[in-house]
């Protein structure tokens, strides 16, 4: 798989570095052309330009990471898809859920795969509970409790995630979508989506909290939060089942170490079985990301998990949260 990175920042070189042998970059794009060749340097790849549409139309890739701001992430893929190459485009995919209707109207029938960069759900913590989830008797999930932050850094209202032209929104859409997207992967569509999206304490024009309570018709519900207010960074991810809780805590790094804790109910009830999974390795999960799309791309088999129509399901909830439906 010949791989173009449009995008070289901090998540670009992320993506470059889960790309190995057989497959390899063979073109860099960034509109800071010294960035673009400082990643091309490292990678060993010839071809480097400052316009995406030079590198999809020079017919050496198969595959582009788009991993630019928000607001190019829709128009670069529906780009790329339309000139039949395949694409890993970073969350949320777009600033709004209009942008992605073209995108899958363009795939129909193409055998193209849009991978969207949800790569949460392969962390191994979660990746263990869906397991568990799936073989043990836990019962079925009542409700979730998700919460989410970290805590900015200097300057950060003056950073493009602040610029509402750029981002598209603040907190709820940045990382809430990855706890939403979580939460439609363990309990499916939700039917009902109320809630509130706030600014505490940044001096920006989108929101740095958010408040979200996503109910199924059987009012069964996935309470999250998400915070730019934090202050020391956090990832708590709790699934409720009948028989059992399963928690997962941090996510790595700043996160703390991943883990996850299964408390399987016993039939006297009281204090429950539990068993501890401890994750103190690196990150895989975006080398577990690339992996499946190609294997989706090689077999033409559809994508397994985060694909645009997930993308396009969570806008739509983070639209709701923040009362419109952005052009």
């Amino acid at each position: 798989m010949r791989v173009g990175i449009i995008g070289c920042g901090l998540i670009g070189w992320k993506r470059a570095g889960c790309i190995c042998p057989p497959h390899r970059v063979s073109a860099v794009c960034d509109v800071c052309i010294e960035k673009a060749q400082k990643l091309a340097e490292t990678v060993n790849c010839e071809f480097v330009t400052a316009d995406y549409k030079e590198l999809i139309q020079h017919g050496s890739v198969d595959l582009v990471v788009v991993a630019v701001l928000n607001c190019q992430l829709a128009p670069i893929t529906l780009y790329a898809v339309e000139h039949g190459v395949h694409v890993i485009v970073e969350k949320p995919g777009g600033i709004s859920s209009r942008e992605l209707e073209p995108i899958m109207e363009a795939i129909k029938g193409t055998g193209i795969k849009v991978k969207v960069g949800f790569n949460h759900r392969y962390h191994p913590a979660l990746l263990k509970a869906k397991e568990l989830i799936t073989s043990e008797d836990v019962g079925k999930i009542m409700f979730i409790r998700g919460r989410y932050g970290h805590g900015g850094r200097v300057g950060y209202d003056r950073e493009w995630r602040a610029d509402a032209r750029l981002s598209g929104g603040g907190e709820t859409l940045d990382q809430g979508v990855h706890l939403i997207d979580l939460s439609r992967w363990f309990m499916g569509d939700f039917a009902e989506v109320d809630g509130f999206a706030a600014t505490y304490f940044w001096d920006m024009d989108v929101d740095d909290n958010g408040f979200l309570c996503l109910k199924k018709e059987d009012q069964r519900a996935a309470w999250l939060q998400v915070s730019c207010t934090e202050w020391k960074n956090m990832f708590s991810f709790e699934i409720y089942c009948e028989k059992a809780k399963l928690a997962v805590e941090g996510i790595g790094g700043s996160y703390g170490t991943e883990k996850l804790f299964y408390y399987k109910m016993l039939p006297k009830m009281g204090p429950p079985e539990t068993v501890i999974y401890e994750y103190p390795g690196g990150d895989d999960s975006w080398k577990l990301e690339f992996e499946e799309t190609v294997c989706a791309i090689t077999s033409g088999t559809p994508l397994q998990m985060g694909s645009i129509e997930d993308a396009y399901e969570a806008l739509k909830i983070v639209e709701k949260i923040y009362g419109r439906r952005p052009l």
